[in-house]
């Protein structure tokens, strides 16, 4: 058995899940598990909704209901064409009628708490899990439906809930795995349940995971994750056009890569199929010929070789400098503690002698909690920034390639670098300078890329950067910003 996850952008159109389907059923003798994300933006426009509609903005809340029901019925009805009408009545209709409810109970005054908002988020995959069923009907294949919230079961932290894996993996053995032997099982990412049967969501990413617990639940060979890119690339290719693709790359750099910014592979959503030595494969559903970047335990090891450059955009460097060196590290710990407590996420830290500085993800509330540090630290900000981080086995603990990096990003403002793990280096810069360091770096250790290890792709030989446009760095109020 296989686990194929397709993300929105996958299923984001009739047109969009025909294509799975074929792909689907060229691989029906592995027999397939398909895992599928909500239709292209559905998850954003029940958000806008919802929040509508907990202001009273019944109106507001009313047209985006009716612009994704008639968005998914008519997608319905290209895909199942004389099919059409009887599976938006018995598998679509209801489960508008059960969201209009719901959104009407907060209109009349019900408060938007995160079960309830959970409740509301999980109709995305619900709805195309369902369609996509159909679709594999349509093209002749056996197909069973298997609504997630049955068999992923999770505690009751709504809106980013945990799995509780052995349960979870109990009742894939006992429904998904064993209908999978005579059928394609198509079931929604994303969602669960409680032990109770409230429905919880996994956060953003969720769908990965959802794969991931059902891959080490039904013991599968090879997990799937299908998108719009041809793998894990070189460079992240939202920044700079025509990267290298990865042949393989072991489980910690693909995370690694993920952690850093890139959006192949969601952070954390591994740990089920990396406990049980689960590969997992990237691959573009637009080009389901080729064969993407295998995750796993049999990559070529290789170390000191930058395999990708990862993006980070949104954080923001903060730095710290007093006169009273022997403060620093109290202030330093009160504010690691400060950032934790406030979900700030800490990217690096740098000390030296006239004070420190904190690369972090950018935060509303960023300016204000630094106001109240002690008055004799002088603060400054830079908040529009960025970090571009080289990834590879071994590479922080080989000098030179610190220095060929240095000397590449040339004139880019650096405002820190500084290792973040063994595998990884970051810089942190400007948003303005993104694309000209990322385009830098990969001049300089992508030149002539080992073929055992990247496999070029139709965009190689034409790199093109992405220019983002962006504010230059602002300091906080009245505070000038440093300049390293």
């Amino acid at each position: 058995m296989i686990v194929m996850k397709f993300g929105g952008s996958s299923v984001a159109s009739a047109t969009a899940i025909e294509w799975v389907a074929g792909i689907v059923k060229s691989r029906r003798e592995q027999q397939p598990v398909v895992v599928v994300s909500a239709m292209g933006k559905t998850t954003d426009r029940l958000e806008e909704m919802l929040q509508h509609a907990a202001r009273g903005s019944a109106y507001s809340a009313w047209c985006l209901f009716e612009e994704l029901r008639r968005f998914h019925f008519q997608e319905a009805k290209r895909l199942l064409s004389a099919g059409a009408a009887r599976a938006i009545e018995e598998r679509i209709a209801p489960k508008f009628r059960e969201l209009h409810g719901l959104l009407i109970d907060l209109e009349e005054g019900r408060r938007l708490t995160p079960d309830l908002q959970d409740a509301i988020l999980s109709f995305g995959e619900r709805l195309s899990s369902e369609l996509v069923a159909g679709a594999f009907e349509r093209k002749g294949m056996r197909t069973t439906h298997v609504d997630a919230c049955d068999v992923i079961v999770t505690d009751d932290s709504f809106t980013r809930a945990s799995p509780l894996c052995w349960e979870t993996y109990a009742k894939l053995r006992r429904t998904v795995a064993f209908a999978a032997r005579d059928s394609v099982v198509v079931m929604g990412g994303f969602i669960g349940a409680t032990r109770d049967g409230q429905v919880t969501t996994l956060g953003r990413g969720g769908s990965d995971l959802t794969a991931s617990l059902v891959g080490a639940g039904i013991s599968a060979e090879e997990i799937q994750i299908w998108t719009d890119v041809d793998g894990v690339l070189s460079c992240d290719p939202r920044v700079l056009h025509g990267g290298y693709r990865l042949r393989s790359m072991d489980y910690d750099e693909a995370l690694e890569v993920a952690r850093l910014g890139a959006k192949v592979l969601h952070p954390q959503t591994a740990a089920p199929a990396v406990r049980q030595g689960i590969p997992i494969t990237i691959r573009n559903s637009r080009h389901p010929d080729l064969e993407g970047t295998t995750v796993g335990t049999r990559a070529m090891r290789t170390n000191g070789v930058v395999k990708s450059i990862a993006c980070l955009m949104n954080v923001a460097v903060v730095h710290l400098s007093t006169r009273e060196t022997g403060l620093l590290r109290g202030i330093s710990d009160g504010l690691s503690d400060l950032f934790e407590r406030n979900q700030i996420g800490v990217h690096l830290v740098q000390a030296d002698a006239g004070g420190m500085r904190f690369t972090v993800d950018h935060s509303p509330q960023l300016c204000e909690l630094l106001h109240d540090l002690d008055s004799s630290v002088a603060i400054s900000v830079e908040e529009e920034s960025a970090l571009v981080s080289l990834i590879g086995n071994g590479i922080s603990s080989t000098p030179l390639v610190m220095q060929r990096a240095s000397a590449a990003l040339g004139s880019v403002h650096v405002a820190m670098a500084s290792p973040e793990s063994s595998r990884s280096i970051s810089f942190a810069v400007p948003s303005a300078e993104v694309a000209v360091a990322v385009e830098r770096l990969h001049r300089e250790f992508f030149r002539a890329p080992d073929p055992e290890i990247f496999a070029a792709t139709p965009e190689s030989a034409r790199r093109v950067p992405v220019i983002h446009t962006a504010t230059p760095g602002r300091g906080l109020a009245g505070m000038p910003v440093t300049n390293l």
